[in-house]
């Protein structure tokens, strides 16, 4: 990739220029924001990162993931608000509001279609801008963001690779995502949690094994339904930088 070491042979340090916003979908306004790497010359991977469902889209979950792929591997990263979620609500309520909140819309149906909707007119935007790379895209979405992001990966053919998990059929109106799973066919990491205490292993599984990619990963990590860390942090990093890596 153009500007990723010194003369060194060190990697470069980019700096993540945050900007946010508005994509209009249909008759919805969505928030929107990207990391773009200052200083970097020509067409970077955009990974798009789905947010989990008591959060928004600059919580710690996408930072945490966001800054190492822009500022270590030089990519453009973007999310958006959630159907209930940050800049979408009047005010941004505690997480557990928020959480509860999408946990009914979901029992009620998901807004599972408009969120499609809403990721692909924002990717339609991002994918003219001269800093991204329409040819090397990645989805990371744990969570909510497997909720919303596999049936928007299984329907995406703009999508190379993808970072999903911490979801199952044990949730109402889960099943459908099995569906989803058959139709996706790109390299996937799925991650799970030992002790995860939403979702059931079995649930977990049963969408894994669904999925049609012959390159996939199931890896399972200590611990409950909780923001990646340490080795899952830098697992979901390091395949999306592998499996979107220009040379």
């Amino acid at each position: 990739m153009q500007g990723m070491s010194t003369s060194s042979g060190h990697p470069r340090q980019f700096q993540a220029v945050e900007q946010r916003f508005s994509i209009q979908a249909q008759d919805r306004r969505v928030p929107a924001v990207t990391w773009i790497p200052a200083g970097a010359s020509g067409p970077r991977p955009l990974v798009l990162i789905g947010h989990g469902g008591s959060g928004h889209k600059t919580s710690q979950l996408v930072l945490d993931a966001a800054m190492p792929l822009v500022q270590v591997h030089g990519f453009v990263v973007a999310a958006i608000d959630g159907p209930v979620h940050g800049d979408r609500r009047a005010s941004l309520d505690a997480g557990a509001a928020v959480r509860d909140e999408f946990r009914a819309l979901w029992a009620a149906g998901g807004s599972v279609d408009s969120m499609i909707a809403d990721w692909r007119a924002t990717l339609d935007h991002l994918c003219t801008l001269p800093e991204v790379d329409p040819q090397a895209i990645g989805w990371y979405g744990i969570s909510m963001g497997t909720a919303y992001g596999l049936p928007f990966v299984a329907c995406e053919p703009r999508i190379r690779a993808a970072v999903l998990g911490m979801w199952g059929t044990s949730r109402v109106n889960s099943g459908r995502l099995v569906e989803d799973a058959r139709r996706v066919t790109i390299p996937v990491l799925f991650q799970q949690k030992s002790e995860d205490e939403f979702f059931t292993s079995e649930g977990q599984v049963e969408i894994y094994e669904a999925l049609a990619s012959r390159e996939k990963q199931l890896a399972v990590y200590a611990g409950g339904h909780t923001d990646p860390v340490g080795t899952q942090l830098l697992d979901l990093v390091g395949f999306l930088a592998s499996q979107l890596q220009q040379d």
